[in-house]
Protein backbone atom coordinates (compact mmCIF):
# COMPACT_ATOMS: atom_id res chain seq x y z
CA UNK A 1 0.00 0.00 0.00
CA UNK A 2 1.09 3.67 -1.09
CA UNK A 3 2.17 5.65 1.63
CA UNK A 4 -0.10 8.75 2.15
CA UNK A 5 0.78 12.22 0.44
CA UNK A 6 -1.79 14.94 1.34
CA UNK A 7 -2.20 15.20 5.18
CA UNK A 8 -5.74 13.91 4.88
CA UNK A 9 -4.86 10.93 3.60
CA UNK A 10 -3.02 9.76 6.97
CA UNK A 11 -6.02 10.37 8.73
CA UNK A 12 -8.46 6.69 9.26
CA UNK A 13 -11.46 7.41 10.36
CA UNK A 14 -12.64 5.37 12.44
CA UNK A 15 -16.30 3.73 11.90
CA UNK A 16 -17.01 2.80 15.73
CA UNK A 17 -21.20 2.84 15.03
CA UNK A 18 -23.39 0.01 15.16
CA UNK A 19 -24.68 -0.71 11.61
CA UNK A 20 -24.15 0.22 8.07
CA UNK A 21 -26.51 3.06 8.03
CA UNK A 22 -24.64 5.03 10.65
CA UNK A 23 -20.89 4.47 8.90
CA UNK A 24 -22.73 5.76 5.39
CA UNK A 25 -24.03 8.76 7.59
CA UNK A 26 -20.65 9.66 8.85
CA UNK A 27 -18.81 9.31 5.68
CA UNK A 28 -20.96 11.60 4.18
CA UNK A 29 -20.99 14.33 6.44
CA UNK A 30 -16.91 13.93 6.58
CA UNK A 31 -16.86 14.20 2.47
CA UNK A 32 -15.64 17.37 1.15
CA UNK A 33 -17.27 18.20 -2.11
CA UNK A 34 -17.78 14.15 -2.83
CA UNK A 35 -14.61 13.68 -2.14
CA UNK A 36 -14.94 10.86 0.60
CA UNK A 37 -12.03 10.09 3.64
CA UNK A 38 -9.85 8.16 2.22
CA UNK A 39 -9.49 5.40 4.52
CA UNK A 40 -12.36 4.14 7.03
CA UNK A 41 -11.59 2.07 9.82
CA UNK A 42 -14.28 -0.98 10.43
CA UNK A 43 -13.93 -2.52 13.33
CA UNK A 44 -15.33 -5.45 15.80
CA UNK A 45 -18.38 -3.82 16.70
CA UNK A 46 -19.64 -2.96 13.20
CA UNK A 47 -18.39 -5.86 11.48
CA UNK A 48 -19.78 -8.35 14.17
CA UNK A 49 -23.09 -6.68 13.46
CA UNK A 50 -23.18 -6.32 9.91
CA UNK A 51 -20.62 -8.65 8.47
CA UNK A 52 -18.92 -8.42 5.21
CA UNK A 53 -21.76 -6.57 3.24
CA UNK A 54 -20.58 -3.62 5.19
CA UNK A 55 -17.44 -3.28 3.88
CA UNK A 56 -18.47 -3.15 0.63
CA UNK A 57 -20.99 -0.66 1.10
CA UNK A 58 -18.24 1.57 2.68
CA UNK A 59 -16.06 1.00 -0.43
CA UNK A 60 -19.08 1.83 -2.88
CA UNK A 61 -18.84 5.31 -0.63
CA UNK A 62 -15.44 5.82 -2.76
CA UNK A 63 -13.36 5.14 0.83
CA UNK A 64 -9.97 2.88 1.00
CA UNK A 65 -11.10 0.13 4.46
CA UNK A 66 -8.81 -0.93 6.98
CA UNK A 67 -10.17 -3.79 8.17
CA UNK A 68 -9.18 -4.23 12.32
CA UNK A 69 -10.32 -7.44 13.25
CA UNK A 70 -6.87 -7.84 15.04
CA UNK A 71 -6.78 -12.45 14.60
CA UNK A 72 -5.41 -13.96 17.13
CA UNK A 73 -5.84 -17.78 16.77
CA UNK A 74 -4.04 -20.82 15.31
CA UNK A 75 -1.39 -19.95 12.19
CA UNK A 76 -3.80 -22.25 9.30
CA UNK A 77 -7.17 -20.26 10.87
CA UNK A 78 -5.23 -16.87 10.76
CA UNK A 79 -4.11 -17.60 7.57
CA UNK A 80 -7.72 -18.55 6.07
CA UNK A 81 -8.90 -15.40 7.39
CA UNK A 82 -6.22 -12.93 5.24
CA UNK A 83 -7.57 -14.78 2.31
CA UNK A 84 -10.94 -14.08 2.73
CA UNK A 85 -9.44 -10.52 3.98
CA UNK A 86 -7.75 -10.10 0.15
CA UNK A 87 -11.38 -11.62 -1.30
CA UNK A 88 -13.00 -8.33 0.59
CA UNK A 89 -10.58 -6.31 -1.37
CA UNK A 90 -9.25 -4.67 1.88
CA UNK A 91 -6.52 -2.31 1.81
CA UNK A 92 -5.21 -3.02 5.37
CA UNK A 93 -5.73 -5.23 7.97
CA UNK A 94 -4.67 -6.66 11.81
CA UNK A 95 -3.17 -9.34 13.57
CA UNK A 96 -1.63 -9.56 17.30
CA UNK A 97 1.72 -9.79 17.14
CA UNK A 98 1.34 -11.90 20.71
CA UNK A 99 0.06 -14.83 18.28
CA UNK A 100 3.67 -15.75 17.72
CA UNK A 101 6.07 -15.67 14.96
CA UNK A 102 4.65 -18.71 12.95
CA UNK A 103 1.05 -17.06 12.93
CA UNK A 104 2.63 -13.96 12.14
CA UNK A 105 4.66 -15.88 9.17
CA UNK A 106 1.22 -18.16 8.11
CA UNK A 107 -0.60 -14.57 7.85
CA UNK A 108 1.81 -13.40 5.13
CA UNK A 109 2.36 -16.43 2.94
CA UNK A 110 -1.47 -16.72 2.52
CA UNK A 111 -1.79 -13.18 1.52
CA UNK A 112 0.97 -13.28 -1.01
CA UNK A 113 -0.69 -16.43 -1.98
CA UNK A 114 -4.18 -15.17 -2.61
CA UNK A 115 -3.03 -12.39 -4.62
CA UNK A 116 -2.81 -9.78 -2.09
CA UNK A 117 0.22 -8.49 -2.36
CA UNK A 118 -1.15 -4.88 -2.26
CA UNK A 119 -2.56 -5.87 1.28
CA UNK A 120 -1.06 -3.92 4.70
CA UNK A 121 -1.10 -7.15 7.36
CA UNK A 122 -0.60 -4.53 10.13
CA UNK A 123 1.03 -6.43 14.07
CA UNK A 124 -0.21 -5.22 16.89
CA UNK A 125 2.21 -4.24 19.42
CA UNK A 126 0.25 -3.17 23.09
CA UNK A 127 -3.11 -1.52 22.99
CA UNK A 128 -3.25 2.26 23.85
CA UNK A 129 -5.58 1.04 26.43
CA UNK A 130 -2.68 -0.74 28.51
CA UNK A 131 -0.20 0.82 30.50
CA UNK A 132 2.85 -0.95 32.56
CA UNK A 133 0.29 -1.94 35.54
CA UNK A 134 -2.13 -3.69 32.99
CA UNK A 135 0.68 -5.15 31.51
CA UNK A 136 2.29 -6.63 34.59
CA UNK A 137 -1.21 -7.75 35.55
CA UNK A 138 -0.81 -10.29 32.28
CA UNK A 139 2.24 -11.51 33.56
CA UNK A 140 4.21 -8.79 31.16
CA UNK A 141 6.44 -7.66 33.45
CA UNK A 142 8.68 -5.26 31.32
CA UNK A 143 7.76 -1.23 30.27
CA UNK A 144 5.22 -1.36 27.38
CA UNK A 145 8.13 0.48 24.95
CA UNK A 146 10.17 -3.21 25.27
CA UNK A 147 7.15 -4.47 24.57
CA UNK A 148 6.29 -3.41 21.68
CA UNK A 149 9.87 -3.68 20.34
CA UNK A 150 9.95 -6.99 21.13
CA UNK A 151 6.86 -7.71 19.29
CA UNK A 152 7.64 -5.07 16.44
CA UNK A 153 11.14 -7.26 15.54
CA UNK A 154 9.10 -10.45 15.86
CA UNK A 155 6.65 -9.35 13.10
CA UNK A 156 9.10 -8.28 10.67
CA UNK A 157 11.63 -10.99 10.64
CA UNK A 158 7.86 -12.97 9.97
CA UNK A 159 7.32 -10.93 7.02
CA UNK A 160 4.96 -8.55 7.94
CA UNK A 161 4.72 -5.23 6.62
CA UNK A 162 3.78 -3.00 9.72
CA UNK A 163 2.74 -2.45 13.19
CA UNK A 164 -0.08 -0.60 15.71
CA UNK A 165 1.60 1.32 18.46
CA UNK A 166 0.65 3.98 20.73
CA UNK A 167 2.66 7.66 19.70
CA UNK A 168 4.43 7.28 22.83
CA UNK A 169 7.14 4.13 20.47
CA UNK A 170 6.61 5.65 17.05
CA UNK A 171 10.42 7.31 17.36
CA UNK A 172 12.10 3.75 19.18
CA UNK A 173 10.12 1.99 16.23
CA UNK A 174 11.44 4.16 13.83
CA UNK A 175 15.65 4.22 15.56
CA UNK A 176 15.33 0.39 15.51
CA UNK A 177 14.02 -0.55 11.72
CA UNK A 178 16.04 2.81 10.27
CA UNK A 179 17.14 0.38 7.59
CA UNK A 180 15.14 0.82 4.21
CA UNK A 181 14.97 -2.65 3.86
CA UNK A 182 13.32 -3.69 6.62
CA UNK A 183 11.25 -0.16 7.45
CA UNK A 184 7.88 -1.37 9.40
CA UNK A 185 4.95 1.28 8.44
CA UNK A 186 3.16 2.68 11.20
CA UNK A 187 -0.37 2.83 12.21
CA UNK A 188 -0.89 4.78 15.04
CA UNK A 189 -4.18 5.29 17.67
CA UNK A 190 -3.97 6.97 20.99
CA UNK A 191 -4.27 10.43 18.93
CA UNK A 192 -6.12 12.97 20.53
CA UNK A 193 -6.17 16.82 19.82
CA UNK A 194 -5.55 18.85 22.54
CA UNK A 195 -9.08 20.19 21.92
CA UNK A 196 -10.65 16.46 22.99
CA UNK A 197 -10.27 14.08 25.91
CA UNK A 198 -8.12 11.06 26.58
CA UNK A 199 -11.16 8.86 26.97
CA UNK A 200 -9.84 4.92 27.46
CA UNK A 201 -6.92 5.51 26.05
CA UNK A 202 -3.77 5.59 28.00
CA UNK A 203 -0.66 6.42 26.13
CA UNK A 204 -1.95 9.60 23.71
CA UNK A 205 -0.20 12.29 21.68
CA UNK A 206 -1.49 14.86 19.44
CA UNK A 207 -1.89 14.27 15.03
CA UNK A 208 0.72 16.87 14.40
CA UNK A 209 3.21 15.06 17.25
CA UNK A 210 2.41 11.50 16.01
CA UNK A 211 3.48 12.65 12.60
CA UNK A 212 6.30 14.61 13.30
CA UNK A 213 7.99 10.95 15.31
CA UNK A 214 7.31 9.36 12.39
CA UNK A 215 3.67 7.63 12.21
CA UNK A 216 2.46 7.18 8.32
CA UNK A 217 -1.67 6.95 9.63
CA UNK A 218 -3.14 7.98 12.51
CA UNK A 219 -6.58 6.50 13.59
CA UNK A 220 -8.84 8.86 14.67
CA UNK A 221 -12.54 8.22 15.98
CA UNK A 222 -14.41 9.77 18.64
CA UNK A 223 -12.54 13.41 18.52
CA UNK A 224 -14.42 13.38 15.09
CA UNK A 225 -17.18 11.26 15.10
CA UNK A 226 -18.57 11.89 18.69
CA UNK A 227 -17.84 15.60 18.02
CA UNK A 228 -21.01 18.37 18.19
CA UNK A 229 -19.99 18.70 14.37
CA UNK A 230 -17.95 16.07 12.93
CA UNK A 231 -17.09 17.99 9.67
CA UNK A 232 -15.71 21.13 11.50
CA UNK A 233 -13.61 18.56 13.86
CA UNK A 234 -12.59 16.88 10.89
CA UNK A 235 -11.17 19.83 9.32
CA UNK A 236 -9.46 21.06 12.38
CA UNK A 237 -7.63 18.26 12.14
CA UNK A 238 -6.55 18.19 8.92
CA UNK A 239 -5.76 21.87 9.33
CA UNK A 240 -3.00 20.73 12.56
CA UNK A 241 -1.53 18.30 10.22
CA UNK A 242 -1.06 20.79 7.46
Amino acid sequence: MKLPSRPQDKIIIALDVPDTDGALRLIDSLSDQGQPPALCKIGLELFTAEGPSVVKAVKSRGCEIFLDLKFHDIPNTVAHAIKSAVGLGVAMTTLHAVGGPVMMEAAAQAANDAGGSDLLILAVTVLTSMDSAQLGSTGINVEPKEQVLRLARLASNAGIGGIVCSPLEITAIRESFSNSREALRIVTPGVRPTWAVAGDQKRVMTPAEAVQAGSDWLVIGRPITAAENPREAYAKVIAELA
